[in-house]
């Protein structure tokens, strides 16, 4: 059986998780504290970060991006009969949305409104460009069928959700297509499926206490250093 080493609120695990989840691949999995990460973690992680993926084979593998290639090589892909462009296209949507985590997070981790509004404007570029993407007609990102690109937005969208059902604040206010796309993909309950019981507990933590989002107050900014270790 696969297993994958995580740290319980990397978006980049969550990726990989969601993709194991939507294509019905068991899985174990094990949590570690990036804080303070254990010898043997060191040993297996040329990088020093999650996710790590323990292959069948007793292979580690390591950086998300090598690791979705892996499962799509190994178990097949989301969808069949994908032209060569289109997947190209679809590498370099998802490539887009994962690239923006440690966006998500910085901003979420803003301290004060000047910092939050600064990132959050940066931030919310990317959804400006997918909201041109995206087609009224269809329920995921490119048609009716769950796809990589999806994946790979969930984790945005997945914290996203979290943030306004605590605080009120919707990154997406003014993109109907995002926010409709966002449902949908909630809705598949991928979301809750792909990440430990604790998520959200631990998500609050980090991302909304003593920040701007959480207090509502405006204290000495700061930069994501919760996220150091995830790739």
């Amino acid at each position: 059986m696969l297993k994958v080493i995580s740290f319980e609120i990397c978006p980049f695990v969550q990726r990989v998780t969601a993709t194991l989840e939507a294509k019905q691949i068991s899985y174990e999995i094990e949590y570690i504290n990036l804080q303070d990460k254990p010898q043997w973690f060191l040993d297996i992680s040329p990088n020093a970060q999650v996710p790590i993926l323990l292959t069948e084979n007793g292979t580690f593998l390591f950086e998300s991006d090598a690791i979705i290639e892996f499962i799509e090589d190994e178990y097949g892909p989301l969808e069949q009969d994908v032209s060569n462009e289109q997947r190209a296209l679809d590498r370099a949507w998802s490539y887009l949305g994962s690239k923006n985590y440690l966006a998500q997070c910085g901003t979420m981790s803003s301290r004060d409104k000047t910092t939050f509004e600064y990132r959050m404007k940066k931030f919310r570029a990317a959804f400006e460009k997918v909201e041109k993407k995206l087609s009224s007609n269809s329920k995921f990102f490119k048609t009716d069928v769950l796809s990589k690109v999806d994946i790979a937005w969930l984790p945005l969208l997945h914290r996203a959700a979290i943030v306004k059902e605590h605080t009120g604040y919707d990154c997406l206010y003014g993109l109907p297509k995002s926010q409709s796309w966002q449902k949908a993909l909630l809705d598949t309950g991928l979301s809750d499926k792909s990440v430990s019981p604790y998520f959200i507990e631990k998500f609050m933590d980090v991302y909304l206490t003593n920040t701007y989002l959480g207090e509502g107050k405006d204290v000495l900014s700061a930069e994501c250093n919760s996220s150091k270790g995830c790739a």
